[in-house]
């Protein structure tokens, strides 16, 4: 029995408080590169390491709520009346956009050569104006100079990326290259699961056997722990057909597209059960994540608990943290409480914009050479900084969007 389109039509208010809350504490953790003595249970665990931060579960948490966006997002447009072709083409258009922000994005990390003409904050400007440009959610309207306006900057956007493209050089020497970095992973993965998912609807028959291969993809392939003998089970020497079919689906080690199709799966799951009691949902909800993580702790007896090597006990940690918290945020929303999250809405509304905003910021600091004080970049005064900077960035998006009426959309 498949659930009916009208079922996806509302809003998930849930999803919206987990996306703005994994949004919030992405841009908190990313901004940790300019402070320092941060407490280790906030930050990255280093390579081979058995320990997971909560930097380390931010970004799998976001490909989790991009899954659970899936299934509304396309049971949307097929109630509306769109085509299954259109519906492919807006998901490779939205493809595309994350990957063309993600390699400016990436390519920037490693900063400008002293041989190019401007300097790393002037890129940083001309990137977010260019993304704005070319993918601000601009109005509908039958005005002909309205439209032809909205054409011109699309036009400026596309040429000032392709000057950043050509211009650039990296302090090595490197031209702009296929850096995908964290918005071409996702762009990668919701391409995949988004079009299983157009093919096999809200089917738990078809949905559930894909996350459980990309699950043992990722335990075929991940090097287990020194105990069980440091190699991957599926050791095979490179290059290999099997690692490079992988690497042409976008598959990598399995791990990134089984965060995105277990939201997928929970989301279909909550509205089959959205007629039952809250206690009831609460108690099945948390029973799942108390598998996840029961498989989490028998999958540490053979493999570290890491995001670096991208390991299956990420996988089922991550997995049971994001089950968990969508289920008492459901609870909260079903009890009225949506409201006490009002204060960051905006990165769960403007997700995208609000992953932007911040390189203006930095773009900033860097023309202009203010830093901050010593005194407030270590310490428990670095983690009041960049809580502030967070909200300071859900403040910026929101005025943005009510104000100025800029908010990118893809």
């Amino acid at each position: 029995m498949t659930v009916s389109n009208g079922d996806f039509t509302g809003r998930n208010a849930a999803i919206d408080i987990l996306r703005a809350l994994t949004m919030f504490v992405m841009i908190f953790v990313n901004d940790f590169w300019k402070v320092h003595d941060i407490p280790g249970w906030l930050d990255h665990a280093g390579r081979g390491e058995d320990f997971m931060g909560l930097a380390d579960a931010v970004f799998p948490t976001f490909l989790f709520v991009v899954g659970m966006s899936i299934p509304f997002a396309i049971e949307r447009r097929y109630a509306r009346g769109l085509s299954g072709e259109s519906t492919i083409g807006h998901i490779l258009s939205r493809t595309l956009a994350l990957l063309v922000m993600g390699a400016f994005i990436t390519n920037s990390e490693a900063r400008l050569s002293p041989d190019v003409s401007y300097p790393i904050g002037v890129y940083w400007f001309l990137m977010v104006f260019a993304f704005f440009c070319l993918w601000n959610q601009y109005p509908n309207t039958q005005d002909v100079w309205r439209k032809r306006t909205y054409m011109i900057l699309k036009v400026a956007g596309v040429i000032v990326l392709l000057y950043l493209a050509i211009t650039f050089r990296s302090t090595k020497g490197d031209v702009f290259g296929a850096r995908w970095g964290i918005l071409g992973s996702i762009g990668w993965t919701y391409l995949l699961c988004a079009f299983i998912y157009v093919f096999a609807r809200d089917r738990l028959k078809y949905l559930i056997p894909a996350w459980i291969i990309f699950v043992i993809v990722c335990i075929l392939g991940s090097r287990m722990n020194e105990a069980s003998g440091g190699e991957a089970i599926l050791a095979l020497p490179r290059p290999n057909f099997y690692s490079e079919a992988l690497g042409i689906l976008h598959i990598g080690n399995g791990a990134l597209p089984a965060f995105t199709m277990g939201g997928v799966i929970l989301s279909i799951l909550s509205i089959r059960c959205a007629h039952w009691p809250q206690r009831k949902k609460l108690v099945a909800a948390l029973a799942l994540a108390a598998v996840l993580l029961f498989a989490g702790i028998m999958a540490r007896h053979f493999w570290i608990l890491s995001k670096l090597s991208a390991t299956p006990t990420w996988i089922f940690y991550v997995t049971a943290i994001a089950v968990g918290v969508y289920a008492l945020l459901s609870l909260a929303v079903e009890k009225g409480g949506a409201r006490w999250f009002d204060i960051i809405k905006p990165a769960g509304t403007a997700t995208l914009t609000t992953y932007i905003i911040p390189y203006v910021s930095y773009g900033l600091a860097d023309v202009t050479g203010v830093i901050l004080p010593d005194w407030f970049t270590h310490g428990f005064l670095s983690i009041v900084n960049c809580l502030c900077f967070a909200f300071a960035i859900i403040w910026v998006t929101w005025l943005l969007g009510r104000i100025v009426r800029i908010k990118l959309k893809i």
